[in-house]
């Protein structure tokens, strides 16, 4: 199931797929039938649409929010985000399935799935409604990076993927909720809503199972995690913080402070 999706190319296609397997996940596990986890090779990179033009994210063109068109952007810019995370929590499940994990590890990363799934269709309605849609504009192309860089470690792709990307939403998208809110784009403050609410969970998921799996093999969580993240994100994370939505996902200060710009200058 997750390497049908990951080998669906259009956007709107795969999602509706990556929600038909959702449901039959949850509605097996509800009647107490549980799927067989099987064994499967999925691609290094999903399948894409045609559009958008993927960049270099030094070339793809910056618009100010302030207009029409750069709201339109920055929602293009999610959407892009989102179908990239649809893939990331499959691509997780299908991967790494030679480890083995509780059920509840695919619980957590199948109900991410359809959440992102759901986060993508709820914006490319934003931009439809807009005049737009996803493929209209170029988007970045080091947004699978990460993923290619942990493809061969199972907890480094939790350090970096959840605990570093989407936690780095969780910082971002209160402005951007201000930035709609002052357009009086209620549909997008609507989306990006429930998007800011339900990416918690994802963060934490990932930061409940970097922490079982250090607990597995007797390490030290935050040493862990610096090294990992100090191996395979390129750069220093980058202040402001969501210091409480961060808590709340199970990620305090001392993991991430002394990788951003100042503690690095700090240490």
């Amino acid at each position: 199931m997750a390497v049908a999706v990951l080998s669906t190319h259009d956007g709107r296609t795969k999602t509706a797929l990556s929600r038909a397997h959702a449901a039959t996940w949850f509605a097996a596990r509800a009647a107490g039938r549980d799927i067989s986890l099987g064994r499967a090779q999925p691609p290094l990179r999903p399948a894409r649409p045609a559009k958008p033009e993927l960049l270099d994210p030094r070339d793809v063109p910056r618009r100010r929010p302030g207009s029409v068109q750069g709201r339109i952007a920055l929602l293009h810019a999610v959407a892009h985000i989102e179908l990239n995370a649809v893939d990331l929590h499959w691509d997780i499940i299908a991967r790494f399935a030679d480890i083995p994990m509780p059920l509840g590890f695919y619980d957590d990363w199948v109900k991410s799935a359809d959440e992102e799934s759901k986060h993508f269709n709820m914006i490319c309605d934003c931009l439809e409604a807009m005049g737009s849609h996803y493929g209209a504009l170029p988007a970045h192309a080091g947004m699978w990076r990460a993923a290619e860089d942990t493809a061969q470690d199972f907890m480094g792709r939790l350090a970096v993927v959840p605990m570093v990307l989407e936690a780095r939403g969780l910082d971002v998208t209160p402005g951007m909720i201000e930035v709609f809110d002052r357009a009086g784009e209620s549909a997008a403050v609507a989306a990006m809503q429930v998007i800011y609410a339900e990416e918690v969970h994802h963060v934490a998921y990932g930061s409940k199972w970097f922490h079982f799996l250090c607990g597995r093999h007797d390490l030290d969580p935050k040493t862990t995690f610096h090294d990992l993240v100090r191996r395979y994100f390129h750069g220093a994370l980058k202040p402001p913080f969501n210091e409480e939505k961060r808590a709340e996902a199970g990620i305090p200060p001392d993991f991430y402070w002394p990788l951003s710009e100042a503690g690095s200058i700090q240490g």
